[in-house]
């Protein structure tokens, strides 16, 4: 007889424990990031950027010689300006984009194209975990936007502006077979940080997909580990589409960074607040710690050539089944693109 299906992070307090378990569980780790690891003469975007996890990555790619792009909600200059301090690098950049509005992800993806005509690594790491559904200017759910339909419009915009190329779209050159557009550049990476609660889910709710749906902070972390999933089985879905045949055009890759003490528990109920900044001081790791994985398939020569990826902390696991099935992955795809369709401003 089968084994139950056993959630783990269907509560707060539950994901806690949780994280607190997994992060003294023995790992094998498969490799390391190393000061060597440099980034000179690269374009770097993160989201996210202007505090916790992704702010300790805009750090960490600068320090290793990047042009760093901050794509931030707020913060703007003053986080950037910070980065540079921190790092001796300069060349930082920050962009405002509010990832739950539609409108301004497309505005962000046409200032890209203007302003940074190649981007080397893309490092989508933005989420929020809110204490209820609130609607956004499309009608959509605000965690389901953030935390994964975000992700898809943005690279399917990165996609018709030619900075990450469709090989299903590209017009090669018969003699070299090469994309024959030499305007058009390709991201070398795409690192998604996602989460071990992707594993959660039971199973895809297609029939509801992308439709407004009231809930609490009760069914908030269940959403959150779903809208996890969703995102993992668009990641390698992604690798895919933008890596046939077996050749690696794109490495695509998912990682989950453990328990971050951040501030992404923020809507959490206040009166919950000084015992989670307690638990999360004493028992999580820091962003700069918890960044070095995120860092790691963004630099190191590791993993270069690689069509997919996925890391727990700096530990190499295989997806659940789920995110992993080909079939969902395309299912996940076509439904993204109908959606899209129907909430695209004109």
């Amino acid at each position: 007889m089968a084994e139950p299906h056993k959630k783990k992070y269907d509560s707060a307090a539950m994901a806690v424990v949780t994280g607190i378990r997994d992060l003294f569980k023995t790992k094998d780790v498969c490799g390391e990031l190393k000061e060597t690891d440099r980034l000179d003469g690269k374009i770097v975007f993160v989201d996210g950027a202007s505090s916790g996890l992704g702010f300790a990555i805009a750090v960490d790619v600068a320090k290793r010689g990047a042009k760093v792009i901050m794509a931030c909600r707020s913060g703007i200059p003053a986080r950037g300006e910070e980065v540079k301090r921190l790092s001796g690098n300069h060349d930082v950049h920050m962009l405002q984009v509010d990832l739950a509005d539609l409108r301004s992800i497309s505005d962000l993806a046409t200032r890209i194209t203007n302003q940074f005509p190649l981007i080397d690594i893309f490092i989508l790491n933005a989420g929020i975990v809110p204490k209820k559904s609130r609607k956004t200017p499309q009608g959509l759910e605000e965690m389901f936007m953030v935390n994964y339909f975000a992700k898809f419009i943005f690279i399917r915009m990165l996609m018709e502006h030619g900075l990450i190329l469709d090989p299903g779209s590209w017009i090669l050159d018969n003699k070299n077979q090469q994309p024959a557009t030499s305007n058009q550049h390709l991201a070398s990476r795409i690192v998604f940080v996602t989460s071990e609660s992707h594993r959660n889910p039971e199973k895809f709710d297609w029939d509801g997909f992308g439709k407004y749906k009231d809930y609490g902070i009760k069914q908030s972390m269940e959403l959150y580990g779903y809208y996890k999933l969703l995102l993992v089985t668009f990641a390698r879905e992604l690798s895919q589409r933008l890596n046939p045949d077996g050749k690696v055009i794109t490495s695509v890759f998912a990682m989950c960074p453990g328990p971050v003490n951040s501030n992404i528990a923020r809507e959490a109920p206040k009166i919950f607040h000084p015992l989670l900044k307690l638990v999360f001081a004493l028992f999580f790791k820091s962003p700069k710690e918890a960044a070095k994985p995120v860092v790691y398939l963004a630099a190191s020569p590791d993993v270069e050539g690689k069509p997919f990826d996925y890391l727990f902390l700096m530990s190499r696991q295989e997806i659940d089944d789920k995110a992993a099935d080909a079939e969902n992955g395309r299912k996940l795809w076509e439904l993204s693109e109908t959606l899209l369709q129907h909430v695209e401003p004109q």
